[in-house]
């Protein structure tokens, strides 16, 4: 009986606090950061596919510079470094999940060459594939 009011009495808080106006952009569904959410959606699932920040833009229908500074404004980040992250994130399960070798779930994520994957694996993780694989395995 109360969790209609509790919902709406949390609703209410979330859109007076200080991050309020944010989450009405996103409900509003033509405002410029509901788009960049729409681009994060697609990046989640082409994240594989070479990144064309004016194809996702016209994608999204927003201009270039406007996708890039919101998009860094919502994630901290630009598209191609969400992008990376998402590949590299999926990359690490592979390996780990389904025991592909480093090379392989580079290519599979969208690397076209595995020294690329490497350094930038090594840099996300503080260290090379397979001695992170190596260390998470023997904490599993």
């Amino acid at each position: 009986m109360l969790a209609p009011l509790i919902r709406r009495e949390i609703l209410y808080r979330l859109l007076r606090g200080p991050q309020g106006y944010r989450l009405y952009e996103i409900a509003m569904s033509n405002s410029q950061t509901h788009r960049v959410c729409q681009a994060i959606e697609w990046l989640n699932q082409h994240f594989h596919r070479p990144l064309r920040i004016d194809d996702l833009a016209r994608e999204v229908n927003l201009s270039s510079s406007t996708l890039h500074h919101r998009f860094k404004a919502v994630t901290s980040m630009s598209p191609l470094q969400y992008q990376k992250q998402l590949r590299l994130q999926e990359a690490r399960r592979l390996m780990l999940n389904d025991g592909l070798e480093a090379a392989v779930a580079g290519y599979r994520v969208g690397y076209e060459s595995p020294s690329q994957f490497s350094r930038e694996y090594s840099r996300l993780y503080g260290a090379p594939p397979v001695r992170d694989l190596a260390r998470l395995r023997s904490t599993l």
